[in-house]
């Protein structure tokens, strides 16, 4: 399969439409449209090392979550690092495609991916309709609901807002999510799980009645790359598709 035929496959899957207006993501970086995949790295994020791990392993496309390419880039200049890449990846032939905030809202995405992850029951969306709400089989006290959120994403760690309350109805929003605290409560949330959460929030859910869970932007979202990787196979089951591990911060 093409570049260009593969893209339009993911397309219709994950579409356009459903991303932010502002959002910029799709096919980041493509030296020829007519050329052939057969081999495929998935990561969350288009790093220095998931650009060498693709040119050195001879992969022909990275498809990740965040984009290569967020900001405008002014010039191909070498000192910018993100110019850098997308002329390593050029000159290497390897294209790049990414899907953002449309892989966020879309059915079977980033969120219902970390849903199903976590045992939540009829999940729905909320707020904008990116994040989801859904409600667990048995209530947890929030420790316990903190250990499994480090279980199924990998977590090292979670900062938690504790507002007393049992754990029952999650909102989750994987990455930045301290925008939609208050719709998680609007969604008769309990307990708001993301990656990233403001200070003051985390600081006030006792105050403000719900349970805040920062469990970290890669750790809450890099789920999806298995889902992508099915995706892809399902698409060409010929492709070889391997999953690239990105996160390069560490907890110390």
């Amino acid at each position: 399969m093409t570049v260009g035929a593969l893209y339009a496959e993911l397309e219709q899957r994950i579409p356009r439409s459903l991303s932010c207006d502002w959002d910029n993501d799709g096919l980041m970086c493509c030296p020829d449209l007519t050329a052939e995949v057969k081999k495929v790295l998935v990561a969350l994020d288009v790093t220095g090392d998931t650009v060498r791990t693709a040119v050195e392993g001879g992969y022909d496309l990275i498809v990740s979550h965040h984009p290569m390419i967020f900001r405008p880039l002014r010039a191909l200049d070498p000192g910018n690092y993100v110019a850098r890449r997308a002329m390593e990846l050029t000159h290497a032939g390897v294209s790049v495609m990414s899907f953002h905030t449309r892989l966020d809202a879309v059915a079977g995405g980033v969120n219902d991916t970390l849903a199903e992850l976590l045992g939540l029951r009829d999940v729905t969306p909320f707020g904008e309709g990116i994040g989801r709400v859904g409600t667990l089989d048995n209530a947890y006290t929030l420790c316990k609901f903190a250990e499994t959120v480090k279980s199924v994403t990998g977590a090292p760690a979670v900062l938690c807002g504790d507002a007393g309350l049992p754990v029952r109805r999650v909102a989750l929003l994987g990455g930045s999510g301290s925008d939609d605290v208050p719709a998680a409560l609007a969604a008769g949330a309990d307990t708001y799980l993301s990656g990233e959460l403001a200070y003051h929030h985390l600081a006030d859910a006792r105050e403000m009645g719900i349970n805040l869970l920062a469990a970290g932007h890669f750790h809450t979202e890099n789920p999806v790359c298995r889902t992508l990787s099915g995706m892809l196979t399902a698409i060409d089951p010929a492709l070889t598709v391997d999953l690239y591990d990105s996160n390069r911060t560490t907890l110390i």
